[in-house]
């Protein structure tokens, strides 16, 4: 059996998870399952919860729909990441992307903040928990990070117990790579990615005041901000991250 089963399709369920117990699935689950995807009574299924590792379930039938049995567990709860991915909020679309992103790049919280130059106030917490999960069922993530409710500024820029990463085309070392490897090891780390008009001049004062702080440059290039995210986690996950160990 290969450590991670791609063909056989996931499920995210709040249900605790243990041998030869049995899950409801509500509506959308099996309406997904039975009307999409076709699947009938007796195949598997793939379920995790975020608490209880990975296990294949065979499907049936329950009092009010649909149920899936538990067969065997195939993969262990790996330990808990510790990395928040903090943003200003974008538009609709370019914010699925985003969150879908952050959870694929290994994000323990993803957190909206509202900066001076942020051009969307309101966010859906519940759309982005939902593309959260989705994001976690098709890449074979087994927890789901939290979504935070939006903060201000001045809440993160006044935090100084993680070590905070921001994106700042400004930075004096150009090369992010070199500018990680300088900071300070051992902490939790937040990556900070601003809005598109970039930070206000009393913003990026007030973020190179915080005690443990890197501004990292992500190239030539100007980068919209869901593909600064992408890029920004990539090189945090590869120099103080999570890649290191892989």
């Amino acid at each position: 059996m290969p450590a991670h089963d791609f063909r056989t399709p996931r499920l995210f369920v709040a249900a605790d998870l243990t041998a030869a117990a049995e899950v409801t699935l509500d509506r959308g689950q099996a309406n997904y399952l039975f009307n999409v995807l076709r699947l009938k009574r007796g195949d598997d299924v793939l379920l995790f919860n975020g608490r209880d590792g990975e296990w294949r379930a065979r499907l049936g039938e329950a009092k009010r729909g649909a149920a899936a049995a538990i067969v065997e567990r195939l993969r262990a709860q790996p330990a808990a990441s510790d990395l928040h991915f903090l943003f200003a909020p974008l538009k609709h679309a370019r914010l699925d992307y985003l969150v879908q992103k952050a959870v694929e790049m290994g994000a323990s919280l993803i957190q909206p903040v509202l900066t001076r130059h942020t051009q969307v106030a309101r966010v859906n917490l519940a759309r982005m928990r939902a593309n959260a999960i989705e994001a976690s069922e098709q890449c074979g993530v087994l927890a789901v990070p939290e979504i935070a409710e939006p903060v201000a500024f001045a809440k993160i820029a006044n935090d100084d117990a993680r070590l905070l990463i921001f994106c700042d085309e400004r930075a004096e070392v150009q090369d992010p790579i070199m500018a990680l490897s300088a900071a300070p090891a051992g902490k939790p780390l937040s990556v900070l990615v601003g809005p598109e008009g970039g930070f206000s001049e009393d913003e990026r004062a007030a973020l190179l005041e915080r005690a443990n702080v890197v501004r990292i440059a992500l190239g030539p290039r100007i980068l919209r901000a869901d593909t600064a995210a992408v890029a920004a986690l990539a090189v945090v996950q590869a120099v103080l991250g999570d890649w290191r160990n892989a």
